[in-house]
């Protein structure tokens, strides 16, 4: 049986294009979820690792979907392996495990996107770095704290933490986000 699977990482993303693709090629079911990749527990990738019997293919339209992580992706693929079915990227055409060739390749192109993944977390470091030493302060900018008391007031009055936030003029997940590091 072929198995698809498919991933975004934010809500207001689309899962259209992938579904589209998996369809295409074949895909008797597919799991979905919106959830970042770098979080190795996800209900619905768990749920298709379950129903994985020997001879069975996970389908996805490319190795990013499955994994942001070298390490992750690896484990994946071994828990793939060892419930005797196979993985195949349709953006990664050399991944198809059911060769050896394809086994090989994928090791080595899995170390070649994490060292891509790591020089751009080691560039984006140094931009930050050299940011601060020119003056800058990148990031989120500081919240009010006029407006952010104000919202804390609208919720010890009952209104809701929605509505404290949009009265107040900030997001409501700043509101969130700060009413739990004030409970702490």
């Amino acid at each position: 049986m072929s198995f698809g699977y498919m991933r975004v990482s934010t809500f207001d993303q689309n899962l259209d294009r992938q579904k589209q693709q998996l369809q295409e090629c074949g895909c008797e079911r597919i799991f979905f979820e919106k959830l970042t990749g770098t979080k190795r527990d996800r209900p619905e990738l768990n749920k298709l690792l379950e129903y994985l019997r020997p001879g069975d293919t996970v389908v996805v339209t490319d190795l990013t979907r499955l994994s942001r992580s070298t390490k992750d992706l690896i484990e994946i693929t071994d828990l793939i392996s060892q419930k005797g079915a196979h993985l195949k990227s349709l953006k990664e055409s050399w991944l198809d495990t059911t060769t050896a060739h394809g086994k090989m390749l994928f090791t080595i192109f899995a170390g070649i996107a994490q060292f891509e993944r790591d020089l751009t977390s080691e560039r984006t470091k140094e931009g930050i770095l050299a940011a601060r030493k020119r003056g800058k302060h990148p990031g989120r900018p500081k919240t009010d704290e006029e407006k952010l008391n104000y919202a804390f007031y609208l919720v010890e009055q009952g209104l809701s933490r929605t509505e404290a936030a949009y009265k107040a003029g900030i997001s409501r997940m700043t509101l969130y986000r700060k009413l739990k590091v004030r409970v702490e």
